[in-house]
């Protein structure tokens, strides 16, 4: 038996062990992956496939990660689809559902594990007609100090699910939370699309590390 195979067999149950002695929130996130997938492939170590699936997840759009992850050798689309279906079932789970949004600051929290990324995401918050959050989504992930985002990409989950009205959010990497012409533009164009629609467009959030930048507490939800 080769070296990774010993390794995969070592490691594995180790993990288990530390999580019924622990509880699941005692592993790091690459030990989480390494429970779902089982096991590596001849060539790449579970740990080595792990770390690599963590770097996309962090870096991918929700839309693309099943084709991002099958890129990774040693993944198929079984296992791909193992990763997808957890994240799915955690974000159903997730602690942010019907939280009851009454003011920017309201929602930061639920937006600031995206702060610490070093691409722009842009997000999506979906509200009901309580002000409830109904979903919180990744729409699009750009470069370092810019993503491409389209009102279509915006509003078709929002139509989906019914939503009442949306909050949109993104990063800055740099640490400064001004908004770019560009952001601005992206603000107006959505606030024409949201008319359009007839589900506004309630905020424009964006955030850094330790602080954020709210377009409605700032007077900018215009479209002139």
């Amino acid at each position: 038996m080769g070296r990774k195979g010993i390794e995969m067999k070592i490691t594995k149950p180790n993990i288990r062990e530390l999580v019924l002695k622990h509880g699941i929130t005692f592993p790091s996130t690459e030990e989480l992956i390494m429970l779902i997938l089982g096991s590596g492939s001849g060539e790449n170590s579970i740990k080595s496939i792990s770390k690599k699936v963590s770097t996309i997840l962090y870096d991918s759009a929700e839309n693309e990660i099943v084709e991002n992850l099958m890129k990774i050798k040693g993944m198929g689309s079984s296992k791909s689809l193992a990763i997808a279906a957890a994240i799915e079932l955690g974000r159903r789970r997730n602690c942010h559902k019907n939280a009851v949004i009454k003011c920017p600051r309201d929602v930061v929290p639920f937006l600031k594990n995206y702060s610490m990324r070093t691409k722009e995401h842009f997000i999506c918050v979906t509200l009901n007609g309580g002000h409830e959050i109904i979903q919180i989504r990744v729409v699009s992930v750009g470069t370092l100090n810019k993503t491409i985002v389209h009102p279509r990409e915006i509003f078709s989950d929002a139509l989906k699910e019914n939503a009442a009205s949306i909050i949109v959010c993104h990063n800055h990497p740099s640490g400064n939370v001004e908004p770019s012409d560009e952001d601005i533009q992206t603000t107006k164009n959505l606030i024409k699309a949201a008319k359009l629609i007839g589900i506004p467009l309630l905020d424009h959030i964006i955030i850094d590390k330790n602080s954020y930048f709210s377009f409605l507490e700032h007077e900018l939800l215009f479209t002139e």
